[in-house]
């Protein structure tokens, strides 16, 4: 589908997901209210098609590498890699308003000053990330849309990968954990074709999470239910 133009000469895209659910709790509503314009890479905007504004990430973060995560959830992942990397500057995309005010609780308790948070669809924040930007990126759990109809709408698709591509320096990391095995197949089949190799240094390499990680409230609802969880790790290809 061809994407129309917003006034602001982005274009105009459709949303599937959620940008809110249950109501909040009165401490997360105050997050929102007096903490996430600061912490906002550009205009804070609950709508689908905010306007898009170049970010300067040297004046934002001073000069650190940058990293991204792709839909935080509840931001405890987000939250640990910007503590035990303070010399790194964090940058996490999530549409959903619920998602957002945990972060930023989270964010206070820890008070990590490396954060920045884009309340919105990552497709919006690729329009002003400049070109080779990105160190490091993580898609954490993705929704996995199962229906075979909805498999467009998932986030290895070209739509969504050539962009994160283009922001990608060369040799950044790209990490992926799902415990979806038909996500694992489109993974594996679309990320190498935007440009980026698989680095499996063995058949079981995937089985075993990183050994930064931390195990999110989506991974312990795998172990639930008796998914497996895959940890796939992508190098961006030079040019």
């Amino acid at each position: 589908m061809t994407d129309t133009k917003h006034p602001s000469g982005a274009p105009w895209r459709n949303f599937y997901g959620r940008f809110k659910g249950k109501g909040l709790r009165k401490s997360q509503e105050e997050f929102l209210e007096s903490d996430l314009a600061e912490l906002s890479p550009g205009k804070v905007s609950w709508d689908e098609n905010p306007e898009r504004v170049p970010l300067d990430l040297g004046g934002m973060f001073g000069g650190k590498d940058v990293w991204l995560e792709i839909g935080f959830g509840g931001g405890e992942h987000m939250v640990q890699q910007a503590v035990q990397n303070p010399n790194v500057g964090m940058i996490g995309a999530e549409p959903y308003m619920n998602g957002v005010a945990m972060l930023l609780g989270k964010i206070r308790e820890a008070a990590a000053e490396n954060i920045r948070v884009h309340p919105g669809d990552a497709r919006h924040l690729f329009d002003v990330l400049p070109e080779a930007s990105i160190s490091k990126a993580f898609l954490l759990y993705p929704d996995p849309w199962p229906k075979k109809r909805h498999h467009r709408r998932r986030f290895v698709t070209q739509e969504h990968l050539q962009p994160l591509a283009r922001v990608l320096k060369p040799g950044a990391i790209f990490r992926v954990a799902t415990d979806i095995p038909d996500y694992v197949r489109q993974t594996l089949e679309e990320v190498p074709k935007a440009g980026f190799e698989w680095l499996a240094e063995g058949p079981s390499d995937w089985r075993e999470p990183w050994g930064d990680w931390i195990s999110t409230r989506y991974e312990q609802k795998a172990f639930r239910e008796e998914r497996t969880p895959h940890y796939l790790t992508f190098r961006r290809l030079d040019g």
